[in-house]
């Protein structure tokens, strides 16, 4: 680890900023041509080292959580920001599955001939250094460097003021792994100050330096990120998710997925914030659902169809529909048909994650048609939403843009294409 990330720095921001900025370029320069085995051998050495360092990382984890107490952080960013030997281990597996994972870089897209006789190739290439800046999360240190390493990124990564000490303890087994397959340590660098005037310089683009900026947080950061960026950004806005239960769904499996959609981890962006019911299936399906809902601790905010057969729940108001919760609180709504399901999510999504509870496959074909959200499941919870899940090793986010990248971004995401065309002598009439 350099001596510019060992410490917090206090001195001038614009400058050490800079500093990063051109390490990562020179860095990404050679990433580019790396091997796959150079970059397995780090993301395999640095998991390694994560497995020592556990430790030391639980330690950095615990001196983090203790000040966000102190400061009155709330409950849904607790969760997100706590580390424990499990959630280590999920880090540790997912740089092993980011490093089994095919290399993008260097694959052929497409291939064709044209008249003249050239033969015309999409191939895929990094797009060079990434700025990711999140929030809270501290696992999102190795997630995205490592995702971003696979694909021959430089990756700069601004965590959370909350998340230093977890952050850079992660950040130094990425260190680990980089000099131990001989690529520059400056391939992963993590921004060494909590003064947001480094995201400042960032959003600016370091000179030229910052190809791309993915935020992972909050509506606020995401706004900030998307009004003052000078870069191209990969959209990840707050995740408004909605779970419909259709008339034709099955109680057993709609209790089972509406409780888990909810409260598997509140405080994700795949979890379920709203909950719409079809009207018919009110007598049977509403009050088991409100009722496991509840007995697994969550709070209830319904609309007045639902106070009219629930007496223990809160009345929801306009605000509720709009909300992203992140916590223990749901929001349920009784809709008439499909189409009304479908307006109501229309009309308050975040473009995020949706899911439909439904035996009907008319409904749900036409759910998955008239939706545009980045992810739409069937019969599953919505907390599937994740990139390793969709077999991606990890993610660095939800793209809910629709220019590049969409929904979970992996590796391939995180490429672009040059095209390499071949003659043989042709020149244009």
């Amino acid at each position: 680890m350099s001596a510019l990330q060992e410490t917090e720095v206090t001195t001038d921001v614009a400058a050490v900023m800079a500093e990063v900025g051109r390490n990562a370029r020179a860095a990404s320069n050679i990433l580019a041509t790396a091997t796959t085995d150079q970059k397995n051998a780090a993301l395999i050495a640095a998991a390694e080292a994560l497995k020592t360092a556990m430790p030391d990382i639980l330690s950095a984890n615990a001196r983090d959580m203790a000040a966000a107490k102190e400061n009155g952080i709330t409950g849904a960013f607790l969760d997100r920001l706590e580390l424990n030997a499990d959630r280590v281990a999920s880090m540790i597996a997912g740089l092993h599955a980011i490093a089994d994972l095919p290399d993008p870089v260097g694959t052929t897209i497409a291939e064709w001939d044209v008249p003249s006789g050239l033969h015309i190739e999409r191939v895929r290439t990094p797009l060079g250094v990434i700025g990711i800046i999140f929030e809270s999360r501290p696992n999102v240190t190795a997630d995205a460097g490592a995702l971003c390493l696979k694909a021959g990124n430089a990756a700069i990564l601004r965590g959370g003021s909350d998340s230093f000490h977890s952050s850079r303890a992660i950040h130094a087994c990425l260190v680990t792994g980089l000099n131990s397959a001989g690529l520059p340590e400056h391939a992963i660098q993590i921004v060494p100050t909590t003064d947001r005037a480094a995201v400042g310089e960032m959003l600016k683009g370091l000179d030229t330096n910052i190809d791309v900026i993915v935020p992972r947080g909050g509506a606020g950061l995401v706004a900030r990120v998307q009004a003052e960026a000078r870069v191209p950004v990969f959209a990840h806005l707050e995740g408004l998710c909605h779970l419909y239960i259709d008339k034709s769904a099955k109680l057993e499996m709609a209790v089972e997925i509406a409780v888990n959609s909810k409260m598997r981890r509140t405080g994700i962006c795949g979890a379920a914030e709203t909950l719409l019911i079809h009207s018919d299936i009110v007598d049977t399906h509403l009050g088991p659902i409100v009722e496991a809902l509840q007995a697994a601790g969550c709070e209830v905010r319904g609309d007045e169809t639902v106070l009219a057969q629930i007496a223990d729940v809160k009345l929801a108001n306009d605000l509720d529909w709009n909300t992203e919760y992140l916590d223990a609180i749901i929001a349920v709504k009784i809709v008439d048909d499909a189409d009304a399901a479908i307006d109501h999510i229309a009309a308050h999504s975040s473009h995020h994650t949706e899911a439909i509870v439904a035996e009907d496959q008319a409904v749900v074909e036409k759910f998955f048609a008239r939706i545009d959200s980045a992810i739409l499941l069937h019969n599953a919870s919505t907390q599937f939403a994740d990139g390793g899940e969709f077999g991606m090793g990890a993610e660095i986010g939800i793209a809910t843009g629709k220019m590049h990248a969409r929904g979970p971004v992996g590796v391939e995401q995180l490429t672009s294409f040059k095209y390499l065309v071949r003659g043989t002598g042709q020149t244009r009439p």
